[in-house]
């Protein structure tokens, strides 16, 4: 009998088997599935087209300013402008109304204007079996052949680096959607700034993904999310064929971040964690880099470097470097089991 599957990701190795099997003819599609890989890239003659599909699953609230945000993230991690969005919205039976399908529609408008971004279609319905709404988007976003920038291109020597702290999206979801589990850890002042995060330092990466390419030559760009840092981590290697080598004392983790994870006891490394972009840099550009960000108020740090294959991630410890060990799925998805 078949072993039920947990909630989460699917595991990465039987991902890649079933996308091994992807039907990828086309000679236009320069980037297809794989693992690590944010976008598919199309040629399609003067400019590329870096298209991405994400849900929203884990968190409920602010569903649809949050759906525009990671599906556009993911399209910048390639040197791309995010241009169009198509949605898919399930609302659940009984529980739809007029007002839940309106407010949530309003959220994703609203989003796409602050980003310059223009809803072109998508699908509503109510859904059987459901007990919460799930909205999945579909970004596309147009990038120039000299500027693509995608996580397989990370060089030996490179270094990487990782900006605003983790998980941001983490202490965000884990604030919204269980603020009564924090209470008594953290007062309600703390709770309030914690649901914040998710507008500061806020789980877009936009604005310092293009940024960063409009300074300096990026090799590769990767944006953290389910799984966390570690996980991206080793998306950043396999895409890469690279070993990494990283120094966990280097990364920030806001404060209120940290007392969150051990009100649930979770790993801040391994909890999903929009927000942060990691990067990997010529050295001599590393300052320009962090100078450009650090003018914009955005953190950016150095948290390791690039080195030749095979794929891999090492940690710094006190008795030298060790394998980072890979989560089996997010932290916090165990908090959404029935």
């Amino acid at each position: 009998m078949s072993k039920f599957l947990p909630v989460g990701k699917l595991p990465p190795d039987l991902l890649a088997r079933f996308l091994a099997k992807a039907p990828i003819e086309d000679p236009r599609v320069l980037q297809g599935p794989g693992i690590g890989l944010d976008c598919a890239i199309l040629d399609l003659g003067d400019n590329l087209l870096a298209l991405k599909s994400d849900p929203i699953t884990f968190a409920s609230d602010e569903i649809g300013w949050y759906a525009v945000q990671v599906n556009a993230n993911d399209i910048a991690t390639s040197g791309a402008h995010p241009r169009w969005f198509l949605v898919t919205l399930l609302l659940p039976e009984k529980t739809a109304s007029a007002e839940l399908a309106e407010r949530i529609s309003d959220q994703i408008f609203s989003a796409c204007r602050e980003i310059g971004v223009e809803v072109i279609g998508g699908h509503t319905e109510i859904t059987y079996g459901l007990d919460r709404p799930i909205l999945v988007g579909a970004m596309i976003g147009e990038v120039d052949r000299s500027r693509l920038v995608t996580s397989k291109g990370a060089n030996p020597g490179d270094g990487l680096l990782l900006t605003k702290g983790v998980p941001i999206e983490a202490t965000a979801i884990l604030a919204r959607e269980f603020p009564e589990r924090l209470t008594g850890h953290l007062t309600p002042g703390e709770i309030g700034e914690a649901q914040n995060f998710l507008y500061d330092p806020g789980i877009s990466v936009l604005k310092e993904a293009l940024l960063a390419v409009e300074t300096a030559p990026i090799s590769a760009m990767h944006d953290p999310t389910e799984g966390g840092l570690t996980t991206a981590l080793w998306e950043l290697a396999e895409a890469s064929g690279r070993t990494l080598l990283f120094d966990p004392a280097t990364v920030y983790i806001p404060d209120l971040s940290r007392r969150i994870c051990q009100v649930f006891d979770l790993d801040p490394l391994a909890a999903i964690a929009s927000g942060a972009l990691l990067l990997t840099v010529p050295p001599e550009a590393i300052p320009d880099i962090q100078l450009a960000l650090s003018a914009q108020s955005i953190p950016c740090v150095e948290i390791g470097q690039v080195a030749a294959g095979p794929t891999s991630v090492l940690q710094d410890t006190p008795t030298g470097p060790q394998p980072l060990p890979r989560p089996d799925r997010d932290a916090i998805a165990h908090l959404f089991e029935k």
